[in-house]
């Protein structure tokens, strides 16, 4: 079924890209990754991947720059080395949140590494939960796009909390479609806070629209959590208008920044993120639990193989 199927994973994420190897059946190709004394990245293929199906796992997650560059030199050696077609598999796309002029200025990051992507040699590219939808048409090539929505959702509908007790909850105006369709596979009342951006770091929670919050469980979802600031402040304005319990789910756990201490000490019941990313075991917090998506990964890149429906998995 595989004859022609190669998966390779650079240093960013080896653990999620053997659950993938598993879930397929198969082994990771071998590959010799290291840094010259400069810092420059080392790389050589140890295995024919000529008129091979190649898929290269690698999220650009912190560092950021570092596992972007490997990605693209991974790239790079395989398409030189005549493989028949190249995909790369990226759960955690960095840079995504520049990707519009918001002032003058100012770049549009997202596009300028998706060029890169293509120049490299990707003739596809499987993501998960972009931070914009709109970074999909930034690539030349075609682009599978995955959610962790369904994971998560089927977590939370494990818990079997009384649809009359629930209440889901958008952390600001900017999520509310995301969240609409979490409350729609979930269940209960749909609330939104009124978050305000004061800067580019700072935000400020304030108002509940719709609910009600109070007596309720509730479960806030996003697509990242990055330094924390923003979740936590929604947390916050839910918990002060009465919230019994509160969950919060959310595809990308960067945990960058004051994100630890932050989390540790908001009213959290529990946090639900995927691992997309490699999550440092210094911070793993006591109330944190991780679902795998290498199952989904794995399934879509089976599907991509044999040229067969991915979006037959959220049907």
């Amino acid at each position: 079924m595989y004859d022609h199927l190669t998966l390779l994973s650079g240093r960013a994420h080896p653990q999620l890209a053997g659950e993938i190897a598993e879930y397929l059946g198969i082994r990771l190709a071998s590959i010799e990754l290291s840094n010259f004394p400069d810092g420059e990245i080392s790389l050589k293929l140890n295995q024919n991947v000529r008129g091979r199906d190649v898929f290269i796992v690698q999220p650009t997650s912190p560092p950021v720059n570092d596992n972007l560059m490997e990605l693209l030199i991974l790239m790079d050696a395989c398409r030189r080395a005549s493989a028949e077609r190249i995909t790369a598999v990226i759960p955690y796309f960095g840079y995504a949140r520049q990707d519009r002029k918001d002032s003058g200025r100012v770049p549009i990051t997202s596009k300028l590494v998706a060029n890169l992507i293509n120049e490299a040699g990707a003739d596809r590219v499987l993501a998960m939960d972009l931070h914009a939808a709109q970074i999909q048409g930034f690539f030349d090539t075609p682009v599978d796009h995955l959610y962790a929505a369904p994971i998560l959702d089927r977590y939370f509908r494990s818990l079997n909390i009384p649809d009359k007790d629930l209440v889901v909850v958008s952390p600001d105006e900017g999520s509310i479609k995301r969240t609409l369709q979490h409350n729609n596979n979930i269940g209960g009342t749909l609330a939104i806070v009124d978050k305000r951006r004061k800067n580019a770091i700072e935000t400020q929670q304030a108002n509940i629209i719709g609910g009600p919050i109070e007596g309720k469980v509730a479960l806030l979802f996003d697509d990242m959590i990055s330094t924390g600031g923003s979740i936590v402040g929604a947390v916050n304005v839910v918990k002060e208008h009465g919230a019994k319990e509160i969950y919060v789910g959310a595809s990308h756990a960067v945990f960058c920044g004051p994100a630890i201490k932050l989390l540790s000490e908001a009213p959290i019941k529990e946090i639900v993120v995927t691992n997309s990313l490699p999550i440092p075991d210094q911070d793993k917090l006591s109330n944190l639990r991780t679902i795998s998506i290498a199952p989904l990964l794995g399934e879509a890149i089976r599907r991509i193989h044999r040229n067969e429906s991915v979006s037959h998995l959220f049907d």
